[in-house]
């Protein structure tokens, strides 16, 4: 049985990744007035990486992390007019209109006749409250949880607020890393689809041993078929 499907917000509902690889690209093409091209980028996701115990995760950690990398990258020499650019691009990010992956309103529409919906997803409070709010997606879920991370222990609180058992919930998202692993570990079900671009810090090796837990799609359009199968 399932009792209660989870579904991850950014690029499982919704698009961000895309967002997110724009604005680097427009971050290192200011940073290369400055230094050789080689170096910025890594230096940048080393940087959001060092940060997230004091950031965690969203636009407004990733907007610091940039302003502290050209800080680092430049010695110093950054002009106060580009650092201003940095943060026009965090608000641009910010601002930026929520846009609904292919299929997604029809599949939680039927999904929500059948079961419990629960949208569990991490960031920053604000943003993603944001997020929900103008996706349209907030009144179709049972459950809505804003959480700073996605681990075991976080699932197994959820669920357990929830009443519902590990082994009669499935997880939908498209992290290994965060929405799938995780999951899995407690005992509960978990279907993987993955988005074309992945955030190095949310990839994951997959299981290393076959688990009838988890499934791949390629496409949430496939869902209600897997669930039904």
């Amino acid at each position: 049985m399932i009792a209660a499907i989870g579904f991850d917000g950014d690029d499982t509902l919704w698009h961000n990744e895309t967002i997110f690889s724009m604005t680097q690209e427009r971050f290192h093409d200011l940073m290369v007035r400055y230094v050789p091209e080689a170096g910025v980028d890594e230096h940048l996701v080393a940087r959001e990486r060092a940060n997230l115990h004091l950031f965690g995760y969203g636009v407004k950690g990733f907007m610091l992390s940039m302003i502290e990398t050209a800080i680092e990258v430049t010695r110093e020499r950054i002009a106060a007019g580009d650092i201003q650019r940095i943060i026009d691009f965090g608000k641009m990010m910010l601002d930026h209109p929520v846009e609904l992956l292919d299929g997604v309103d029809e599949v939680i529409d039927g999904l929500r006749a059948r079961y419990p919906l629960f949208l569990i997803t991490k960031g920053d409070l604000f943003d993603q409250e944001s997020k929900i709010a103008r996706s349209g997606l907030a009144e179709k879920f049972e459950r809505i949880e804003i959480v700073s991370e996605k681990d075991e222990a976080t699932y197994a609180q959820i669920l357990q607020r929830a009443g519902v058992a590990p082994g009669d919930f499935m997880m939908v998202g498209n992290s290994m890393r965060s929405d799938i692993l995780p999951v899995l570990g407690i005992g509960g079900r978990a279907v993987h689809i993955p988005y074309h671009i992945t955030w190095e810090h949310e990839i994951a090796p997959p299981p290393a041993e076959p688990n009838a837990g988890l499934t791949v799609l390629e496409s949430i359009r496939d869902l209600p078929a897997h669930i039904s199968a």
